[in-house]
């Protein structure tokens, strides 16, 4: 019998770009669900935070932070920033984040990662890790939402 169980897990983000390591996160919801084979997918509720499996080395991951940066600029010119024309999906305190939406371009919202014998089939370096690319928010940082789908028996 096919059985799916779902969790929400928030994460705070401080600053962009950010690779920040949710493997814990997911492989408990997996423990708590209960299921042994199957799948478990990762996905992003955000078009500017993404969800990608890397190998959580500091140097690796500030190359992979430089690569996004030569990809969109943050000082490049975008449309979608230019708010004396736009006119969809503005809010009251809109921030300039198109190359926050550009970078999620290399990346992907989601992930799905097969369940074996109750535990997370990743490769021996393989982490999960939520992406966050834009810089519009409070000094503080933000809150954002993975939902964590598993599917199996």
């Amino acid at each position: 019998m096919i059985n799916t169980r779902a969790f929400t897990l928030k994460v705070h983000s401080k600053t962009e770009p950010e690779f920040i390591d949710i493997t814990s996160d997911v492989a408990d919801y997996i423990k708590q669900s209960g299921i042994n084979n199957g799948f478990c997918l990762v996905f992003s509720r955000h078009t500017t935070a993404a969800v990608t499996i890397q190998e959580n080395e500091p140097l690796l991951l500030q190359d992979l932070c430089d690569l996004l940066e030569r990809f969109s600029p943050k000082k490049a010119s975008y449309k979608h920033n230019d708010f004396s024309v736009r006119t969809v999906h503005m809010h009251e305190d809109e921030c300039p984040n198109g190359h926050s939406h550009c970078a999620h371009l290399l990346l992907s919202t989601s992930e799905s990662i097969p369940i074996i014998d109750g535990k997370i089939a990743l490769g021996q370096w393989q982490r999960i890790f939520l992406v966050e690319l834009d810089s519009g928010f409070s000094k503080n940082g933000q809150e954002r939402e993975v939902l964590v789908q598993i599917i199996g028996d």
